[in-house]
């Protein structure tokens, strides 16, 4: 069959034309949703500081108003007075408010003071959570229950507490903000991976759920971000060890994304109501290459877990005693010099500094002292 040049020419000359307007109309679309934001209210937990704090200057800068929780005071403070300090949001727009959501009934009294202050919360982000690091023979019974505790209950009691007044309403958004963890189990990270897991199922539930009732609910599944938050990073196992390759893949920009930029997608996708965003090339490769090819992606897992620091040998194991695990400040000046300017520079500029004792502790209940 001979094919008439012109006329082929024409259907991709036309092609290309129609590609070019689903986008500009998809952007203006983008565009009108983001200014949609204005005057909102959306209450950040976890946005004292890292990507939540990151996602919180985004949501000032779009006019929003900001209510910030976190169980450190000082940290909560700090945020508010640089976002003050940069000229992205009103005094009378940020309110700060301590609250450990891990414990549903300080998560209520949180809500309740927000919805007090501002009337109403419009919109809610989950970004709270704690990431425990070591290979499974040194972790513990409490380091599962503590990753469970921050990462899913303090996400379910937030949600739980602010979804009555936009049912009410009949509008809302919830962005869950889970983890390439959520969707493929790495090593030396279970107690985090298996909190993610649960978010990400429980998220994706919750907006076929909600979606006919005018809540949207996104669910978020990053990469390793640059936040400097590998000093508030929890370790075990040969902790130094542990901390130095966690430290340095979160701090070089080869293997790691930059968190402001991905702020700025996850605000873009909250405004277009998206169901689901990855972030990161390295999450987007790994969460595709788990479905269609889990054979190659266990054992490309097994590799990477052969290369990380064995477990200590320091004998019987005891899966049952109490959380033995260092924050990464206590190895904070063991990396490389430049990879330590880089992680220091990261710490600076989302709030990552080490509080003072101002902080709500977490309270970590075990399952029979939930009932």
């Amino acid at each position: 069959m001979k094919i008439n040049r012109n006329s082929a020419g024409w259907a991709a000359a036309l092609l290309g034309v129609a590609g070019l307007t689903c986008a500009v109309v998809r952007q203006q679309r983008v565009s009108q949703a983001m200014r949609e934001l204005k005057g909102k209210v959306v209450l950040v937990v976890g946005g004292s500081r890292g990507l939540g704090y990151a996602i919180a200057r985004e949501l000032a800068l779009s006019g929003a108003r900001l209510a910030l929780t976190s169980r450190h005071l000082d940290a909560l403070e700090r945020a508010k007075a640089r976002l003050l300090a940069s000229d992205c949001v009103a005094p009378a727009d940020v309110w700060v408010y301590p609250c450990d959501v891990s414990v549903e009934s300080e998560a209520r009294e949180m809500v309740a003071a927000a919805t007090a202050h501002f009337g109403g919360i419009d919109v809610l982000v989950n970004d709270a959570g704690i990431i425990m690091v070591g290979p499974v023979e040194s972790q513990t019974l409490d380091s599962f229950h503590q990753a469970m505790n921050v990462n899913f209950f303090g996400t379910l009691h937030a949600t739980l507490a602010v979804l009555p007044q936009m049912l009410e309403r009949g509008q809302g958004a919830i962005v869950n903000i889970s983890s390439i963890g959520g969707k493929v189990a790495f090593p030396h990270l279970l107690p985090y991976v298996a909190s993610k897991f649960a978010i990400t199922g429980w998220s994706q539930g919750l907006r076929a759920e909600l979606a006919g009732k005018g809540i949207r609910v996104t669910t978020v599944s990053p990469g390793v971000m640059r936040t400097g938050s590998h000093i508030q990073a929890r370790f075990t196992g040969n902790q130094q060890e542990e901390y130095r390759w966690f430290a340095a893949a979160a701090s070089l920009p080869g293997t790691a994304t930059n968190a402001t930029a991905a702020a700025r997608k996850i605000v873009r996708a909250l405004a277009a109501g998206a169901a689901e965003i990855s972030i990161g090339l390295q999450a987007i490769v790994a969460a595709r290459l788990s479905n269609v090819a889990p054979e190659l992606t266990a054992t490309m897992l097994s590799l990477a877990n052969a290369a990380l620091p064995a477990p200590p040998r320091d004998g019987d194991l005891d899966f049952w005693q109490a959380d033995r695990s260092t924050a990464g400040k206590a190895f904070r000046g063991s990396l490389p010099g430049v990879v330590e300017h880089l992680g220091d520079r990261l710490i600076k500029h989302y709030n990552q500094e080490p509080t003072a004792n101002t902080e709500k502790r977490p309270t970590f209940l075990t399952w029979g002292e939930r009932s």
